[in-house]
């Protein structure tokens, strides 16, 4: 195995950069979409039947993926793995796919992409990556926007939107474990995905199974729907992502994933007829140029830094 198809500190620079830019391209219309597939589904389907049962399906669809690619099955780093899993798949799919149940797919996709400022915020404090006044700018930005998206004032649609925020918080977390072991092993991605997929599905097939909430009622739209969060939404976006946050450095990955909620919020609009009011769209404006701003400088830095982990010293979000 080569060591560009490894999330290894010791990677060579250039192809492994382009590679997890083009990654991070291919991402943004998966991904994007992924929130309306799901707002799909869950018009047939429990909110924790059908995360359970996502989960569930995409762990075969991993391991025969591991084993066409003839890839290494024995889990790695089981302690770094299961944290990764529960943040990432526990916490963030349970999370998401609940804030979807009760409020519309695009506000959803904005309050969850709150993600990357999580996650600046996390690797100042964690991997001593320092922040520049643009980024304390953004982040500002996109505090302010989260506000006026949540609107904590008004009751009706504040839990959709605290579990929403929730999810990006548990997303930044597993980002940060995984920029963590990074320093420690040396891990392949796809046996990285897979696993961290099938200890983070447990809880959620468990907490299903406990409270009974039925199955899904089972239609051409739904199975479609599913088809599309388990092969890529989930098998394909979650591997691209482990790759782009192995090939570039936790602030710009995190901000490539700018385009998500743009295609989310343009999905939900044109498919699902979801118009956000006055107040939201202003917030989600507010969101979305914090994160232009940050993704600007990011892509100028992703173009002059080398690959995650190629100098031993840490280096900044922004030089």
């Amino acid at each position: 195995m080569s060591p560009d198809e490894r999330l290894a500190p010791n990677a060579p620079s250039t192809r492994v950069r382009d590679l997890g830019v083009l990654a991070l391209v291919v991402l943004g219309p998966v991904w994007g979409y992924g929130w309306v597939a799901t707002k799909v589904a869950l018009g047939y389907s429990p909110a924790l039947t059908f995360a359970a049962l996502r989960a569930a399906l995409s762990i075969p669809c991993l391991f025969l993926v591991l084993i066409v690619a003839r890839r290494p099955l024995r889990p790695p780093a089981i302690g770094y793995i299961l944290a990764i899993g529960l943040l990432q798949t526990t916490a963030f799919v349970g999370l998401v796919v609940w804030a979807l149940s009760l409020g519309g797919a695009g506000k959803v996709a904005v309050l969850t992409y709150t993600m990357p400022f999580w996650l600046l915020l996390l690797a100042r404090a964690f991997l001593g990556e320092r922040l520049r006044w643009l980024q304390w700018v953004a982040v500002g930005l996109s505090l302010a926007g989260l506000l006026l998206v949540v609107a904590p004032w008004r009751l009706h649609g504040l839990l959709s939107g605290a579990l929403a925020v929730g999810g990006g918080l548990a997303w930044a977390g597993s980002a940060l474990v995984v920029k963590l072991m990074q320093r420690r092993h040396e891990v392949d991605v796809l046996s990285l995905n897979t696993w961290q997929m099938v200890l983070g599905s447990l809880p959620l097939i468990v907490v299903a199974a406990l409270i009974g909430s039925g199955g899904p009622h089972w239609t051409a739209a739904f199975a479609g729907a599913l088809a599309y969060t388990v092969l890529l939404a989930n098998v394909l976006a979650w591997g691209l992502w482990l790759y782009a946050l192995r090939a570039l450095s936790a602030g710009t990955a995190g901000l490539g994933t700018l385009a998500i909620p743009v295609v989310g919020v343009v999905a939900a609009w044109l498919q699902l007829g979801e118009r956000p009011d006055a107040v939201e769209a202003a917030g989600m404006a507010l969101i979305a140029g914090a994160l232009a701003i940050l993704a600007v400088r990011g892509i100028v830095v992703a173009r002059r830094e080398p690959a995650a982990g190629q100098t031993p010293a840490v280096r900044p979000l922004t030089d």
